[in-house]
């Protein structure tokens, strides 16, 4: 069969490479493949498709019984939604100074939500027990926002992994103080590739209560998800959902994607590649003289410093961001389809700009 004429043109050139975002990769083929089994035809509209019905039963396969799948738009959306349904609205969230939802997302939880956002500096981005305390306080004091959620990311804005037993202790400690656990999952199956364990052994198994579910950074076109799983801590959440602007009309086509990501190991092939391109990265880089690795390279994120001006050269050869500019921290990320020659002409690239400083 002829494939359906257009009349949209390629308008980039899909040699190009960079390391600034695993967002800058295209759409998994077997996501696409999805996307068009679920097009023609007519399904009902927002949500009540066969489509997001059945991942329901593929979302309980990876965190239980009792989680339940709420398709949104973007990964701010589905941040922005899961901590309204936790959280009153005199409530704060508790959460490390580097947490996506502090510094990248435009001060959406502060501005849509209405929550106070009580950060922590982290050495690694994690949060910790003694972490949490620094802020969790003031809980009957009327002239503070009250702390009712500890928000975590797993894997880390820094790049970094929580192991199952530290989010169980993150999770007991938080409950302890009557509040409850989000976890930012945008990269969760990178950090489950890094552990080799299953999603659920860092989420519903430690404890958390809700999270976000990534799709986009790991071959997705388009879609994330927050995953409810303590049914009993989350209020009204589909009213929440339409009210932020994230709910899909025709929802199919996101949940398709996470069916196909999800329903057996795609998601976790293209994680585990991700990880080892960037391990890759890591040991070309730490063989360049006055290049230094920042952060443990646990998932697909290689953090270093370098001298500003080989960065501002390297740039023009290579897109990626400087994460802090004044220190000459950047930050190079690696996506699913990030190949060992993509990784070795960046490395390669760079001792020539460290040799000709």
């Amino acid at each position: 069969m002829n494939p359906p004429k257009t009349d949209a043109r390629r308008r980039h050139d899909p040699s190009v490479r960079g390391f600034a975002s695993d967002n800058y990769a295209g759409v998994h083929p077997e996501v696409l493949a999805a996307l068009a089994v679920a097009n023609g035809g007519h399904q009902v509209a927002y949500g009540e498709d066969v489509y997001t019905e059945h991942l329901q039963q593929v979302v309980r396969g990876h965190f239980g019984a009792t989680a339940e799948a709420y398709p949104v738009f973007n990964g701010t959306g589905a941040n922005v939604v899961a901590l309204q349904a936790v959280t009153d609205r005199w409530g704060a969230v508790i959460c490390a100074e580097s947490a996506h939802i502090n510094t990248d997302e435009g001060g959406a939880p502060e501005q849509v939500a209405g929550i106070k956002l009580l950060t922590v500096p982290t050495p690694d981005g994690k949060l910790t027990p003694e972490l949490i305390d620094r802020q969790a306080f003031g809980f009957e004091d009327e002239h503070r926002a009250m702390p009712q959620v500890v928000s975590i990311t797993q894997s880390t804005e820094l790049g970094t992994v929580y192991t199952p037993e530290e989010i169980r202790a993150v999770c007991e400690h938080a409950h302890a103080h009557g509040m409850a656990v989000h976890l930012d999952g945008s990269r969760l199956g990178n950090a489950a590739a890094s552990l080799d364990v299953p999603m659920r052994a860092f989420t519903n198994a430690a404890g958390v209560d809700l999270l976000s579910l990534g799709g986009t950074k790991n071959g997705a076109m388009f879609g994330e998800a927050v995953v409810v799983i303590d049914q009993e801590r989350v209020r009204r959440i589909k009213h929440l959902r339409k009210t932020s602007m994230q709910l899909a009309s025709k929802m199919r086509f996101v949940s398709v994607q996470f069916e196909a990501l999800l329903s057996k190991d795609l998601w976790l092939r293209n994680a585990r590649h991700a990880n080892e391109m960037a391990r890759r990265l890591a040991e070309g880089v730490r063989a360049v003289d006055g290049v230094e690795i920042l952060y443990p390279v646990q998932s697909n994120a290689v953090f270093a410093r370098l001298p500003h001006a080989v960065t501002e050269r390297l740039q023009k050869r290579f897109r990626f961001y400087f994460w802090d500019e004044a220190a000459g921290d950047v930050r190079w990320m690696c996506a699913y389809d990030t190949s060992e020659d993509d990784v070795d002409a960046f490395v390669a690239a760079l001792k020539e700009e460290m040799a000709s400083r």
